[in-house]
């Protein structure tokens, strides 16, 4: 195969890192490291279609067309619908001029991968090539005088060329390319800009020490001179066959033609035309386009500027307008100097033309751009000038939020305020609840600042409730948090102000208490005097000192008085609580033995006389009265009343009257019998 490398040792490396590191190579211009690595990695894999295809490019980045077409064809010997292949050797063709050609494999790959954008734009651009190349020259008529002679002899040396193809090395080729073939109108033509740099390349060959010298990296200038040179040559080729002078000429033609024609347009087109560009302007700016917007709108403003009075009767309005589109656009790009700038000439345009509405768009925009760049006075200035011509009160309700916010920078909070007012009192007007919200913000600020917290509370308190009504959560957060900071202000300087006053007051009353003790002279004391009375302060202040000591301590046995009571209180309950607990335990032992049948045996028992003890003396009184043991300890024992020195108890009563006669020992004697 003659585009695959020819023999030689096998490079260290694998084919996926060739390939990989030469598409990197390829990507960042260095086309010759590039080429190297696609040969290494064709070495490990001959006929990998994508490694010929990525060489081709190679080859024709660098000029090689003929390689470049060796390799194309290659990566389609096994595959002839490998669109990549296709496409490259269409292209190759193209830059080599073969038109025809290139059409006919641009049509392959297009049929086989219509949804690829490539080849239709390959199928246009050779039909196009074609069209240049072929068309009739007829409406070109030139004469064989003058400067247009040199297109026919042009021709003439083209087809004594293409008969006499003769394979030279490399530096004939070189040297043939340095010997001037061209007549230098046509390479002006074809260049352009690039002209400039061929004259400049071909004026270093003149220096003879230059052209001996080398790089750092050890390549001869004449070499890099000479490749500059021939790359241009090729370059001025292929434009003379994709474009030939006829065409041009033609081209030139025809665009005058269509000049023409379009200067007489008719005046239904021309406000088609505005209206349409103006849409279009607006519709990118507010789609976040603003260089696009900008573009556009300076390219309308050059057209309309190209258009006669007669055409445009509005023509001075219309450029103050797209001026004004060109100051929005470099606004939102954050070209501020340049917005400026614009909306000024928009200005001039509107006193000039005596137009109300624009100057007043103007001075509008203008007042944007201060306040944007930080210059609030002369923000205030424009806008102030601008309040007269303000024909609605949303209008005016914007103007007043913007003056007062300005003047809310500069510190001026009464001014602010103000500002706020009027643009509160316009939004009621209007009945718009936003603007509203906006300016009960801007005047709760301005009396924070003023520090009247009480009513920039109140009048935060309001915004809230306008923020809820349209429902703006990012609005009534920010409107919370300020109004908690100035709440907290307003305590911590009613804090501040109410210390002040009561240690004046402290200090004032102390003065005071001092000249009524002291009874003080106006003329100066003497030293003992000074001395006593610092003495009888310091013991004043030590009396003080032990009266304060002694309430607390009496406080402390306050406090401890009351704790004792406390746990006496709890002691009396707990025994009422374990009262309660016997009572509830004998009621549950006389159910159960109500239930056992119990009740009869203890009604049919004999009656026990159990006498008191002998070291009673006396008698006691034993009536129910008296007897409240009783009723609280055994209520199951019964009294004789008719006989005082007796206890009558049923039987089983007997065990628990043991424990009951040192309560009967403490009743008091009864003196009476």
């Amino acid at each position: 195969m003659a585009a695959v490398a020819g023999g030689g040792s096998v490079p260290a490396g694998t084919f996926p890192g060739f390939m990989t590191e030469g598409t990197l190579l390829y990507r960042r211009g260095e086309y010759g490291k590039a080429l190297a690595c696609f040969d290494n990695a064709l070495k490990l894999r001959a006929e990998d279609k994508h490694c010929l295809v990525a060489r081709s490019k190679c080859y024709l980045r660098l000029g090689d067309t003929e390689n470049s077409l060796k390799d194309a064809e290659a990566s389609l010997q096994n595959d002839k619908t490998f669109a990549k292949g296709l496409y490259q050797k269409a292209e190759t063709l193209y830059t080599m001029g073969d038109f025809e050609f290139a059409l006919v494999f641009y049509h392959r790959g297009y049929r086989l991968r219509p949804e690829l954008q490539k080849f239709r734009q390959g199928i246009q651009k050779s039909q196009e090539a074609i069209v240049n190349c072929i068309g009739s020259p007829s409406s070109v008529k030139l004469e064989n005088k003058g400067d247009l002679c040199f297109i026919s002899r042009q021709a003439e040396s083209k087809k004594a060329n293409q008969k006499l193809q003769i394979k030279l090395t490399k530096d004939q080729q070189w040297t043939k390319k340095q010997e001037p073939q061209r007549n230098p109108k046509v390479e002006r033509q074809l260049l352009g800009e690039l002209y400039a740099d061929k004259a400049y390349l071909e004026k270093l060959l003149k220096d003879e020490d230059l052209m001996k010298s080398s790089t750092k990296q050890g390549i001869k200038v004449a070499d890099m001179v000479l490749s500059g040179i021939a790359y241009l040559d090729t370059r001025t080729e292929f434009w003379q066959q994709q474009k030939p002078i006829y065409a041009r000429v033609r081209e030139r033609k025809l665009r005058q033609q269509r000049w023409i024609r379009d200067k007489k347009r008719k005046p239904a087109e021309v406000a088609r035309y505005i209206v349409k560009s103006m849409e279009d302007i607006d519709m990118l700016l507010t789609g976040g386009s603003p260089e696009e917007s900008c573009k556009k709108a300076e390219h309308v403003l050059k057209t309309i500027q190209g258009w006669s009075d007669d055409e445009v009767p509005n023509k001075n309005e219309l450029i103050g307008n797209l001026y004004s589109c060109i100051g929005n656009a470099q606004l939102e790009m954050g070209q501020m100097e340049a917005a400026l700038q614009s909306h000024k000439m928009d200005l001039e345009f509107a006193r000039q033309n005596g137009l109300p509405d624009a100057i007043s768009r103007a001075l509008d925009n203008i007042g944007r751009v201060y306040a944007r760049i930080g210059k609030f006075q002369e923000a205030i200035d424009t806008w102030e000038e601008k309040i007269p011509m303000a024909k609605s009160s949303l209008e005016k309700t914007w103007l007043f939020h913007e003056i007062g916010r300005c003047y809310l920078e500069l510190d001026k909070a009464e001014a602010a305020r103000n500002y706020g007012k009027k643009s509160l009192q316009s939004a009621d007007e209007e009945g718009d609840v936003e603007w509203q919200l906006h300016a009960s913000v801007l005047v709760a600020q301005a009396q924070e600042k003023l520090k009247d917290y009480r009513s920039a509370i109140m009048t935060f308190e309001k915004a809230l409730e306008k923020a809820k009504l349209v429902h703006d959560d990012a609005a009534q957060k920010a409107i919370i948090t300020i109004s908690i900071s100035a709440m907290k202000t307003q305590t911590m300087t009613t804090l501040r102000r109410t210390e002040r006053e009561r240690k004046v007051r402290r200090k004032a009353q102390r003065i005071k208490k001092v000249k009524r003790k002291m009874k003080m002279p106006r003329m100066m004391k003497s030293k003992e005097a000074m001395k006593s009375m610092r003495i009888k302060k310091k013991r004043a202040k030590e009396t003080a000192r032990r009266a304060r000591e002694m309430v607390r301590r009496a406080r402390e046995m306050v406090r401890r008085a009351k704790e004792t009571a406390r746990r006496a209180r709890e002691t009396v309950r707990r025994a009422k609580e374990t009262v309660r607990r016997a009572k509830e335990t004998a009621r549950r032992a006389k159910e159960t033995k109500k239930k056992q049948g119990m009740m009869k045996s203890s009604r049919t028992s004999r009656w026990s006389r159990v006498a008191f003890p002998e070291q009673l003396e006396g008698r006691i009184n034993l009536s129910a009265e008296r007897c409240f043991c009783k009723q609280l300890l055994f209520p199951s024992l019964f009294l004789d009343p008719s006989r005082a020195t007796y206890l009558r108890v049923p039987a089983h009563a007997g065990a628990r009257f043991v424990l009951f006669l040192p309560l009967l020992a403490q009743l008091p004697r009864s003196t009476g019998q």
